[in-house]
C-alpha cells in the first residue's frame, strides 16, 4: 500500500521496473494468486519460514530486539523519537544455495576491467531477504494496533440500554471470547499457509488458498463495502456533531456535506505512512473523550433534546422526562429487534478480524501474535464493559448514540464533539484510503487492467477517485442519518462475517485439506508436484473425521453466525424503515437533525 513497487506484487510492477524485458526463474513473481499452486506447497514453505524465523529471532539466536516490544514501538510510532535499529538479518546466497559467497568487487569487472551490468533476475536469497524486511513489527506494535483499531466503545452505552444488564453484560462477554477464538482461528491458518514465497497480504488471500478465487472476490468485496460504510458512518456522526455545536443553526445536509468535502480533501494522500502520527493522536483523543464524557455524565443529567429528536419511543416530551430506569433484563417495551440491533453494536465492536492478517503480515515473527491478540482483547473488553456500563448506570434508558453527544452542558458537548470530529475524520480517511486500495488492487488492476497505482496514470486515477468514493459516501449516508441502525445494518452484514462468520468456515476448510493428506502422498519442490492417492469428497470427509468435535463445532459456529447475521441484517432493515416513516428527524436528505439542533 505504500508508494514504492513491491516485486513481490506479481510479475507486472517487476515488469515495469525492469522494462518488461527479463524471463523469471522465480515461480513465486506470479504465483501469489495463481490457481495452479497446490494446497501442499503453501504448508512445505509455510513450514520452511516459520522454522527459518526460529532460527533468526527465536531463543538462541543473536536477535536483539533494541527496545521492548511495546516500549520500542511506541517510542518509534507514536512519540516520534528515534530509537536503535537492531542489525538488519539477512539471509545471504550461501544460505540457499551452499556456495560460498565472495566479496570481491574484480567479480563486478568483465575481462576488460569494465564493469558488469546490473543483473535484474531475482534470486531466492534477494525473495526472502525483501520478504522479511517488510516485517518488522512486535506482538507490541500488534497489541497497540489492534487496540486503536476496535477502540471505539461510544456505542456501548446505547447497547446495554438495548439489552438490559445481564444480557449486555453476558452478550458482551459470549462475543468478546468468540471474537478471540476466530483471532486464533485466523493466526492458525496464516502460520501455516503465509511464507517468504508465498505472503499473504489480507484476508482475502486466506479464502483464496483454503476455497479458491472465488472466496477471494467475495472477501475483497464485501471488506470494501464495509470500508465504503465505515466512511459513511463516520460522515453521519461528524455531521451530527458539526450540527450539535451549531445549536442547529446549520442546515443538517449541509453538515454532513462539511464533514464530507473536508474528508475527500484530506483523503487525497495516497500512502498511509502519512496517517501515522494522525492516528496516535486521535488515540489520545478518544481517551479523553472517554474520561471527559464519564465525568459528565456524574455530575449532569441526559441530554434529552438529542434522544427525542432521535428516539421519540423513548421520551416524546423532552420537557417532561420520566424517571430514569434499567432492567436486569430484557428493557420493557423493546422487542427482538431492538435487541438484535443492541447485539450489532457489540459485533461492531469486536470487528478488527478484518485486519488481522494485514497485522500478521507484518509481523517478523508470527508466532508471537497470540500474545497481542490475547492482550489486546482483554484490554478492549475491559474498557468496554466498563464504559458502557457506566453509562447505563448514569443515564439509563436515555444513553445516546454515540455517547459524547448525549451529556447536557453545551460546553462540553462542544469539546467532545470538537475532538471527536477530528478522530472521525482521521478515521475515515484511513478507512477510505485502504477502501479504494482494495477496489483498485482487487477489482481495478485483476479485473479492468488499471495502472500500477504508482504509475503515473495510476496516480491520476487516484485523484478522480478520492472525490468520487467520497461522494457516493456522502450520498449513502445523507440518505440514512440514522446512525444507531446503520451502525448495526454494517456489523450484520459485513463485520459480523469477517469476525464470527468465515474463519470458522475458513477453519473447516483448511483442516480438511490439510488433514485428509495421506502419509504415501509426497510434494516436490523442485517441480511443484503433488502425489496424491485419491481425488474426490472422500479426501473431505476423511478430513473432517480427523477431528471430528471440533469441526462440528466450528460448522455450528459457522451457521449460529450465519443465523445471526440475517437477523441482524433484518431487525436494522426493520428500524430504519420504522425511522424513516415516523420520524422527521430522521429522514432522507432533510435540514432537521438527529440530535435535535
Amino acid at each position: 500500500m505504500g508508494a514504492v513497487a513491491d516485486p513481490r506484487e506479481g510479475g507486472r510492477s517487476v515488469a515495469l521496473a525492469t522494462g518488461g524485458t527479463v524471463n523469471y526463474a522465480n515461480r513465486q513473481l506470479t504465483t501469489i494468486h495463481d490457481p495452479k499452486v497446490p494446497f501442499e506447497e503453501y504448508l512445505h514453505y509455510a513450514n520452511i519460514s516459520r522454522q527459518e524465523e526460529t532460527r533468526l529471532y527465536g531463543k538462541g539466536s543473536d536477535f536483539q530486539e533494541g527496545n521492548s516490544s511495546l516500549g520500542g514501538f511506541i517510542k518509534g510510532k507514536v512519540l516520534r523519537r528515534s530509537a536503535a535499529a537492531p542489525p538488519p538479518m539477512t539471509i545471504t546466497e550461501a544460505a540457499v544455495t551452499g556456495k560460498k559467497e565472495t566479496l570481491d568487487e574484480k567479480a563486478a569487472m568483465d575481462s576488460d576491467g569494465n564493469p558488469i551490468p546490473e543483473r535484474w533476475e531475482v534470486t531466492d536469497a534477494e525473495w526472502l531477504n525483501a520478504s522479511r524486511a517488510a516485517r518488522t513489527a512486535t506482538w507490541g506494535a500488534i497489541f497497540y494496533l489492534i487496540a486503536t483499531d476496535i477502540l471505539g466503545p461510544f456505542t456501548t452505552g446505547w447497547a446495554f440500554s438495548q439489552l438490559g444488564w445481564g444480557p449486555g453484560i453476558s452478550l458482551y462477554t459470549v462475543f468478546g471470547f468468540l471474537s478471540a477464538y476466530t483471532g486464533y482461528q485466523l493466526w492458525r491458518m496464516f502460520v501455516q499457509l503465509d511464507s517468504d514465497r508465498y505472503p499473504m497480504r489480507d484476508f482475502g488471500d486466506v479464502a483464496f488458498r483454503v476455497y479458491g478465487q472465488w472466496a477471494r472476490h467475495i472477501c475483497n468485496i464485501l471488506q470494501s463495502f464495509q470500508f465504503f460504510f465505515n466512511v459513511g458512518l463516520i460522515i453521519i456522526s461528524s455531521g451530527q456533531s458539526i450540527s450539535q455545536m451549531s445549536t442547529g443553526n446549520l442546515c443538517f445536509i449541509v453538515c454532513v456535506l462539511v464533514s464530507a468535502i473536508a474528508g475527500c480533501l484530506i483523503g487525497q494522500v495516497r500512502t498511509l505512512a502519512r496517517f501515522g502520527w494522525l492516528a496516535s493522536l486521535a488515540v489520545a483523543l478518544n481517551l479523553f473523550v472517554i474520561f471527559s464524557t464519564m465525568g459528565v455524565m456524574s455530575n449532569s443529567p441526559p441530554n434529552y433534546t438529542a434522544v427525542a429528536a432521535s428516539y421519540p419511543d423513548v421520551l416524546p416530551d423532552p420537557t417532561n422526562p420520566a424517571p430514569i430506569h434499567y432492567a436486569a433484563g430484557s428493557p420493557p417495551g423493546l422487542g427482538l429487534v431492538n435487541n438484535v440491533s443492541g447485539l450489532m453494536q457489540a459485533v461492531f465492536s469486536y470487528g478488527g478480524a478484518t485486519l488481522f492478517i494485514n497485522l500478521l503480515s507484518e509481523m517478523r515473527r508470527p508466532f508471537d501474535f497470540w500474545k497481542g491478540l490475547l492482550c489486546g482483547e482483554i484490554f478492549i473488553y475491559t474498557v468496554y464493559i466498563v464504559y458502557g456500563a457506566f453509562c447505563y448506570g448514569k443515564q439509563g434508558q436515555y444513553v445516546y448514540n454515540p455517547s459524547y453527544q448525549g451529556i447536557n452542558p453545551y460546553g462540553w458537548q462542544t469539546v467532545g464533539n470538537t475532538l471527536e470530529l477530528i478522530t472521525g475524520i482521521i478515521a475515515a480517511c484511513l478507512y477510505g484510503n485502504i477502501g479504494i486500495k482494495v477496489l483498485y488492487n482487487n477489482v481495478g488492476m485483476d479485473l479492468l487492467n488499471f495502472p500500477l497505482l504508482q504509475s503515473k496514470k495510476g496516480k491520476l486515477l487516484w485523484v478522480a477517485l478520492v472525490p468520487i468514493y467520497w461522494l457516493l459516501a456522502f450520498i449513502v449516508g445523507a440518505s440514512i442519518p440514522q446512525f444507531s441502525q446503520f451502525s448495526a445494518f454494517v456489523g450484520a452484514a459485513c463485520i459480523l462475517q469477517f469476525t464470527y462468520t468465515f474463519p470458522p468456515l475458513l477453519m473447516l476448510g483448511f483442516k480438511m485439506q490439510r488433514d485428509a493428506i495421506l502419509p504415501g502422498e509426497t510434494f516436490d519442490p523442485a517441480t511443484g508436484q503433488v502425489h496424491r492417492l485419491d481425488y474426490g469428497i472422500k479426501r473431505w470427509i476423511r478430513g473432517y473425521k480427523k477431528e471430528l468435535l471440533w469441526n462440528t463445532w466450528d460448522l455450528f459456529f459457522f451457521l449460529g453466525s450465519t443465523v445471526t447475521a440475517v437477523l441482524g441484517i433484518y431487525s436494522s432493515i426493520y428500524l430504519m424503515h420504522k425511522a424513516f416513516s415516523t420520524n422527521p428527524n430522521q429522514a432522507a436528505f432533510t435540514c432537521k437533525s438527529p440530535t435535535g439542533g
